[in-house]
């Protein structure tokens, strides 16, 4: 059974950091790209960030370009989301998901091609 879980979520004040993890269980993620998703209450969710098969290739909302940063490793069976100077916009439950990607040097920030998801972790930056 294909599972991913997000852990790291939690309460930040404005400036602070989280890392966010999102572990694979009962697969490997070779063959996935995997993007990190947020939405915030009364808010569609949005794209965050992306990363293609191969690691080679990565894609940023304007929002959070030069403060987060997505990795992959796929060995641990992981994707991590380093979030820097957290802006109280940014509260919102994040979630991982994958799809199975054709062009290994690519992702796409549209929810529409991802058919597995998390459960998502809530992130709060707040005073």
């Amino acid at each position: 059974q294909l599972q991913l879980v997000e852990s790291g979520g939690g309460l930040v004040q404005p400036g602070g950091s989280l890392r966010l993890s999102c572990a694979a269980s009962g697969f490997t993620l070779d063959y996935y790209a995997i993007g990190w998703f947020r939405q915030a209450p009364g808010k569609e969710r949005e794209g965050v960030s992306c990363i293609s098969s191969s690691g080679g290739s990565t894609e940023y909302a304007d929002s959070v370009k030069g403060r987060f940063t997505i990795s992959r490793d796929n060995a641990k069976i992981a994707v991590y989301l380093q979030m820097n100077s957290l802006k109280p916009e940014d509260t919102a439950v994040y979630y991982c998901a994958l799809y199975t990607s054709v062009a290994r040097n690519m992702c796409m920030l549209a929810p529409n091609p991802y058919n597995n998801w998390g459960q998502g972790t809530q992130v709060t930056v707040s005073s």
